[in-house]
């Protein structure tokens, strides 16, 4: 369960170079005593770890440090002198590995390695093996926890917490408990035991209120690239004027994406494209969608994404990917994705193999992560990512009409704590024919603004000047925005 019977087979098979990637050093560590422990007397080898700051010690009989061979030169003629088999864990050496006389020593015990069994363990958060080694070389990829295995620590985290505060037991809501033990997936045993244990320890209990802060927590541990960002204020549909089709096509499918028992016969959706006029509520819809899901909100950034050195991108994206996969379930909200998969000046093949990594990882997926990605231009859309099967629909969100324009606006009103009755809100919208949503937002603002420096209260007059003074985008940008809804009308389906 725990990855040792793994890990002690790639032992037994005389590989003379086993790399591991991993950041749960002491984890690692700790399965291989084990293993050494309950090895036959037979086939027992003596366990050594090395580090820079300790040297060389035994790691199977004493933990007791003994600053021998420090030096990583040193250690590697110390392993290919000795004349009796052994395990050596060096920990962090892939600083020192590309050096051409550590090539050649630990090619020399690999050479040797049938005369006398001296095994190499390599662990890293990252290590690149040169290309004169890999022949001699296996990889392990250290599991994480299971379901079962962060119970054990939620169990484990309870029952210390008691130990610590006699007298006190930890209250557990068992649905909590359920959400927390699955919200923790993706982690390292040392980053699980901490994250359950701050949710236990903080007040002595494990309720619904605990998920947030474990979520944010554990998002901050995996985004170590940069490009995902976690968007802590999800919003809900109340705020979203229109849209009324997309709310109900999302209401229709909450139950399938949330594999609730009573949809157990449906395919969890995979996401929806958003295709429309700029500031028409796009962005917004992205966040009511994993409010309405009841699920945390990543954003994708994809120019954070892009790295001036090869390869660097690819390996962006792919984490960024898999920390999406480990968050689940939630949305994934790329924006403008038209401007990171689309051709980016002279990065054309970069943008090629970036679009490879995003369609693998959408065909491949099995977790429950559903993607809002939103578009200004479906022009510049390759064919393959907007065909049918990439995205469960093609939504457009095209200008609001005369009613939703009044539902925006009593919105954003109704936000800044102005009461309805005071103003004529058909009139307004009537008077605001060909704005988007964003612009009716700004045309209040403005008003307010206008109202505060003439020392009254905000009227319906205030609010027609400021429509009076405004070009909405529809105007200005009149030719694009056509071409736009033409090329949408029979394509994609309305929101409204």
């Amino acid at each position: 369960m725990d990855g040792s019977h793994d890990l002690e087979l790639i032992l037994r098979s005389r590989t003379p170079i086993i790399v591991i990637e991993s950041r749960d050093e002491a984890r690692v560590l700790e399965l291989l005593q084990s293993i050494a422990i309950r090895s036959l007397a037979d086939s027992y080898l003596p366990l050594f770890r090395w580090t820079l700051t300790d040297g060389l010690q035994r790691l199977d009989i004493s933990l007791q440090a003994q600053a021998l061979n420090s030096a990583p030169t040193d250690v590697l003629k110390h392993i290919r002198a000795v004349s009796k088999p052994g395990i050596y864990v060096l920990l962090d050496f892939h600083p020192f590995i590309d050096d051409a006389v550590h090539v050649r020593l630990i090619k020399d015990i690999c050479i040797h390695y049938k005369d006398v069994q001296r095994q190499l363990i390599l662990i890293s958060h990252s290590i690149k093996i040169p290309s004169e080694l890999e022949t001699f070389c296996a990889r392990f990829n250290m599991d994480l926890p299971s379901s079962r295995e962060r119970g054990r620590i939620v169990s484990r985290t309870v029952n210390e917490y008691g130990e610590d505060n006699p007298g006190h037991r930890v209250e557990i809501d068992p649905t909590a408990h359920d959400l927390l033990v699955q919200n923790l997936a993706g982690l390292t045993y040392a980053d699980t035991e901490r994250l359950a244990r701050n949710a236990i320890y903080l007040d002595g209990a494990i309720t619904k209120n605990d998920l947030p802060g474990v979520m944010q927590a554990k998002y901050e541990l995996l985004n170590r690239g940069g490009a995902l960002q976690f968007e802590y204020d999800t919003a809900h549909f109340s705020d979203v004027g229109g849209l009324s089709r997309l709310k109900k096509w999302l209401t229709q499918r909450k139950p399938a994406f949330r594999r609730e028992a009573s949809a157990s016969h449906l395919d969890a959706p995979k996401g929806i494209l958003l295709l429309g006029v700029q500031g028409c509520g796009k962005s917004l819809a992205a966040k009511a969608t994993a409010g309405i899901f009841g699920v945390p909100l990543l954003r994708l950034d994809f120019g954070a994404v892009y790295d001036k050195y090869h390869g660097e991108t690819e390996r962006k994206l792919r984490e960024s990917l898999q920390t999406a996969d480990v968050m689940s379930p939630c949305v994934l909200w790329i924006d403008e994705i038209e401007k990171g998969i689309a051709g980016r000046g002279g990065e054309t093949g970069t943008t090629q193999r970036v679009l490879g990594t995003f369609l693998t990882w959408m065909a491949e997926r099995t977790s429950q992560v559903f993607i809002v990605a939103t578009a200004n231009d479906i022009s510049k859309l390759p064919p393959e990512l907007v065909r049918k099967g990439r995205f469960d629909e093609i939504f457009f969100v095209d200008l609001p009409a005369s009613k939703i324009r009044a539902s925006i606006l009593a919105i954003h009103l109704s936000n800044r704590k102005q009461p309805l009755t005071n103003f004529d809100i058909e009139a307004l919208a009537d008077a605001m024919d060909g704005f988007s949503g964003a612009e009716v937002e700004q045309a209040v603002v403005s008003a307010l603004y206008a109202a505060h420096a003439q020392n009254k209260q905000l009227t319906t007059q205030h609010i027609l000047e400021e429509i009076g003074q405004t070009q909405p985008l529809s105007v200005v940008m009149n030719e694009k925005i056509s071409i736009l809804r033409d090329w949408a009308a029979g394509r994609t389906v309305p929101c409204d």
